[in-house]
């Protein structure tokens, strides 16, 4: 993919060689940094749905950032939105008794977009922190109500939550809890992921439900439920696999929450805003009203951090039921002005220009077309809803064995696939994709061709290698 862009005022060599001796990256492998050759790719330059790098070269950012690039990069309205609020009000401290019109009309906001009686916003910098505090008011509300044991938490398999050290604690995926970093065991609890191609194989979808709800359910017990605070779900997987659950999967569970005084918190940090095709999935995709929903990502469209823990009428009740208690949660930059106004555009854009409906149209679309790469020999599944896919990789079809680890499989499409001019994110045997909700039928076409071909080009060189 070629389109004339300046790029006479970067050396790429150096930016490459001061990344690796002083930009430590999130989740990096850190030996990798010290060896020669190949660093990070410098990317310079982003618009709507695509990046060029510091070479020129031009993608198709099928990742949409980190989950986040919802409405598109470089909005020229988004930008004259931050220098305004900046003008006007760079900062205003949010603590106790201060507030600033934009936090509040945005809070406002969420509290029109969210199902039931999720009327209550704290907003935060991240998602990760938005979970973090979801936990610290969910053993709050039980502590209000004196019951002091249920500070335990049930989390799922391969489930992502965060990356501060309480909500990396709860995520399910073993590759990201190396043992030279420290984690809560004692206090967190898995049950099975709903990936129907692996653990529901040869099962019908209602029989797959009611083994997990019974697991969940058998878990609640062998804990006990008087020592349970909160369950933590995203109502799709994001980074571990894009798992979509049987229909009526979040019910059960949400049910037997609520039958066991355990709080339902939905993480939908990737999944709000637009990517499965409503602001939010839990009601208007799965049917169910949690007690907490935390957001981030999307609220924003990656123009500025901003997370946000929505909670219920009925945790703000418990917590105001006595005089005198406070929320110990929040920081410096909590309701910051210049993002809540970048949050109430965004939100403007995405209803302005009927993003929600057009993913719904869309997304169908792209699933189809991604399945058509099940031909291929080493795709073993495709798999997600709308605009968060997932291609699985396996070195054995029939049997569903996958390549090692250290072989990281995805790495390899993944690469092929940047000499194409697109861009997936591997996971070590996945490529998972979340584009921009602007994405349309055309660049879906591209997306799809460009991975096929990244793919056979994989093959290939597995052949090469006696590995296929």
């Amino acid at each position: 993919m070629s389109e004339k862009v300046d790029v006479s005022q970067f050396d790429t060599a150096q930016i490459v060689a001061d990344d690796k001796r002083h930009f430590h990256h999130p989740f990096q492998l850190i030996d990798l940094m010290r060896e020669e050759g190949e660093g990070a790719l410098p990317f310079f330059k982003a618009d709507g749905c695509y990046l060029w790098d510091t070479n020129g070269n031009k993608y198709f950012d099928a990742v949409g950032g980190m989950w986040c690039t919802n409405v598109g990069a470089s909005r020229e309205e988004i930008a004259r939105v931050m220098y305004e609020e900046t003008m006007k009000a760079s900062y205003i401290n949010p603590f106790v008794d201060m507030t600033h019109p934009s936090g509040v009309a945005l809070a406002k906001k969420l509290a029109e977009l969210t199902p039931g009686d999720l009327n209550h916003t704290l907003f935060t910098v991240s998602g990760s922190t938005a979970t973090d505090d979801a936990y610290r008011l969910a053993v709050a509300y039980h502590r209000c109500r004196d019951n002091f044991n249920k500070t335990q938490v049930l989390s799922r398999n391969k489930a992502f939550h965060g990356s501060t050290f309480l909500t990396q604690s709860f995520c399910g995926k073993a590759n990201e809890k190396p043992e030279y970093f420290n984690f809560l065991t004692d206090m967190v609890h898995f049950v099975s992921a709903p990936n129907s191609y692996r653990e529901g194989a040869g099962k019908t979808p209602e029989e797959f439900k009611a083994e997990l709800l019974q697991e969940f359910e058998d878990k609640i017990l062998e804990v006990g439920a008087d020592n349970i605070a909160c369950h933590y779900a995203e109502p799709v997987y994001g980074g571990g696999g894009c798992f979509v659950p049987p229909e009526g999967y979040h019910k059960g569970i949400i049910d037997l929450c609520h039958k066991y005084d355990i709080l339902y918190i939905s993480d939908e940090v990737v999944t709000a805003f637009g990517r499965l095709g409503h602001f939010f999935a839990s009601e208007d995709r799965f049917g169910i009203v949690p007690d907490i929903i935390t957001a981030a990502k999307g609220l924003t469209s990656g123009y500025i951090p901003m997370g946000a823990c929505i909670f219920s009428d009925r945790i703000y009740d418990v917590l105001a039921s006595e005089e005198g208690r406070f929320t110990i949660v929040g920081s410096t930059y909590t309701a910051h002005p210049v993002a809540a106004a970048v949050a109430l555009k965004n939100i403007e854009i995405i209803e302005r220009e009927n993003l929600l409906e057009h993913v719904l149209e869309i997304g169908p679309y792209f699933q189809k077309q991604l399945n058509t790469l099940k031909d291929l020999d080493i795709v073993g599944d495709v798999r997600g809803s709308h605009f968060m896919q997932c291609v699985e990789f396996v070195k054995n079809k029939e049997s569903k064995e996958i390549f090692p680890d250290e072989f990281d499989i995805g790495k390899r499409v993944s690469l092929h696939a940047d000499s194409l001019g697109l861009i997936v994110r591997p996971l070590i045997n996945l490529n998972i994709m979340s584009p921009a909700l602007t994405m349309t039928k055309e660049e879906v076409d591209f997306v799809v061709s460009a991975l096929r071909k990244a793919i056979e080009l994989t093959q290939d060189d597995l052949r090469e290698m006696g590995e296929l």
